[in-house]
């Protein structure tokens, strides 16, 4: 009864999604969003949270593969954490539901030579005007932020500052296919950064933001906003958010599985059990 609830659910869901786009000749002009998606920003995500943590991206993956999405939702291999946590608190995983920004190159000019003093009033008013971070203002405990800044190779957008103060807001972690700097802090800081690059300058003269909670690509899979986000040293998968109770049910189910039969060579080699066979 439980998975024909399940399945009556999301025959609902697809049916809404293969609907035609019913916008008129205006909207048309004036640009809309096409591709549709169902995100309750008021949602809490924590009772989701805490149905995946403890999963492994190997577990999500498996379950994926258990109902048709094979290899669909997991990024490209370039998009790494920046750490690894060497204890058993395995501090670097990620779970939680994605908010999604969007960065773009910006076609404006740059600040040029000018005094320091007027210099830091431009750059100032870039970060107010063209690239605020107002996903910041939305975040909750349990939320994954995923920036898309395709072909901002050279901006360091993700810092010590600021993702500290996404943390301090309940961020679980950050993901993009764009850079992080001040890398030794956020290292130091253990937030969680799955990112393609390292390094870069600031935001003015570089980029501008363009669109918050809309549909994202980043390592080659879409993200759409309130997708789940499981992340570890193994990469980053996305659970479309319509399959999400199926998937953590079989992951937990191969994930079981997994823990017996690594406990019981444990014994076998008289090894002290860890959090990972517990």
């Amino acid at each position: 009864m439980r998975y024909l609830t399940v399945i009556l659910a999301l025959t609902v869901a697809l049916i809404a999604q293969d609907a035609p786009p019913n916008l008129s000749d205006q909207q048309l002009r004036q640009g809309a969003g096409l591709l549709q998606f169902e995100f309750n920003a008021e949602e809490d995500p924590m009772p989701l949270v805490k149905r995946f943590e403890g999963l492994r991206v190997t577990d999500v993956l498996d379950a994926l593969q258990a109902i048709g999405l094979q290899d669909q939702t997991i990024m490209d291999k370039s998009i790494r954490p920046l750490w690894r946590d060497q204890t058993e608190k395995l501090a670097h995983r990620v779970y939680g539901i994605a908010v999604t920004y969007q960065y773009v190159p910006s076609n404006r000019p740059p600040a040029g030579d000018m005094p320091y003093e007027k210099f830091r009033e431009w750059h100032s008013h870039w970060y107010r005007t063209y690239a605020p971070e107002l996903f910041s203002r939305i975040l909750k405990p349990g939320h994954v932020v995923v920036i898309d800044a395709q072909g901002s190779e050279h901006t360091g957008f993700i810092g010590s500052n600021n993702a500290l103060n996404w943390r301090s807001r309940g961020m679980s972690g950050v993901i993009t296919n764009g850079n992080c700097r001040d890398t030794d802090e956020l290292i130091l800081q253990k937030i969680p950064v799955y990112s393609k690059y390292q390094g870069g300058g600031t935001r003015p003269g570089r980029i501008e933001a363009a669109a918050i909670n809309r549909p994202v690509v980043v390592g080659g899979v879409l993200v759409r906003p309130g997708d789940f986000v499981v992340a570890d040293g193994d990469g980053v998968v996305v659970v479309p958010r319509q399959h999400v109770d199926r998937v953590a049910e079989i992951a937990w189910d191969i994930a079981k599985g997994d823990k017996a039969g690594r406990r019981k060579l444990y014994e076998k080699m008289h090894m002290p059990a860890d959090s990972t066979v517990k």
